[in-house]
Order: C-alpha cells, then sequence, then structure tokens
C-alpha cells in the first residue's frame, strides 16, 4: 500500500472550536465550551467600555500633568520617577472608585487592563506636564 501524500491530508485547525464540536479521545464530548464568539452587541459594548476606559486615563493623566506642574515646576529639585509612581498609584485607586460609578466593573480587569490604564495615565501626564512647562 501506498501513503497518502501530504496534499490530500487534512490541515489542522488553527481556529479554537467550541467543545460542542469537538470530542475526547474516548469519544465522549468535552464538558464546557472553549471559545465562544461574541454577539454584535457584546462587541459593541466592549469597544465602548474600552474608549471609556481609555478616556478616564487619559483625562486622569492630564490633570496629574497639570498638578505636577502646579507642585513641581521643571521639576529639576525632585525625584521626577518618584512622581510617576506616586500618580499611577492614586490614579489606580481613583479608578477603583470611578469604574463602577460609570458601570463598568473594574473586579474583571487583568494585569493587562490595570497596566494598560496605568500607563495611559502615566503617559498623559509626562506628555502634558512636559507641553505646560513650554
Amino acid at each position: 500500500m501506498s501513503k497518502p501524500s501530504k496534499k490530500n491530508q487534512p490541515k489542522a485547525a488553527s481556529v479554537k472550536m467550541p467543545a460542542e464540536a469537538a470530542h475526547t479521545e474516548e469519544g465522549g464530548s468535552a464538558g464546557k465550551v472553549a471559545y465562544r464568539p461574541k454577539t454584535p452587541e457584546e462587541r459593541k459594548k466592549a469597544h465602548v467600555e474600552g474608549i471609556i476606559k481609555t478616556a478616564v486615563a487619559a483625562i486622569l493623566g492630564i490633570i496629574a500633568g497639570i498638578l505636577a506642574n502646579i507642585a513641581y515646576g521643571a521639576g529639576t529639585d525632585t525625584k521626577w520617577y518618584a512622581v510617576l509612581i506616586i500618580v499611577a498609584g492614586i490614579a489606580y485607586y481613583i479608578q477603583r472608585v470611578v469604574f463602577p460609578l460609570i458601570r463598568i466593573s473594574a473586579k474583571e480587569f487583568g494585569f493587562k487592563d490595570w497596566f494598560y490604564v496605568e500607563f495611559i495615565v502615566i503617559d498623559f501626564c509626562l506628555v502634558t506636564w512636559t507641553i505646560v512647562l513650554n
């Protein structure tokens, strides 16, 4: 007998299949869904929440940049990186309070989400501080 050529063999799926369609080695059905596509409403809601999270972080960063300019001026006599750590810490706690008020669940945030919003706060703080100095 001859071996089937590689051209005739099916390729492995690179997309996750729902567990209902995937079967285990024993022939039974897997118990939970590995992937469920989002509905258009869920995608729209996630998109709007992402914009709101970014806007809140940007506003906090702008306020922090203005306050840093008022408090420290050019920042030549202070350790500016310590100011950024303090800004990030304060912004974290402010966002933990603000997000539930605007109906965004901060309890569902992972490390990546918090890292993203804190990066936005620090970035806007530095940019605003620099613009106000000039």
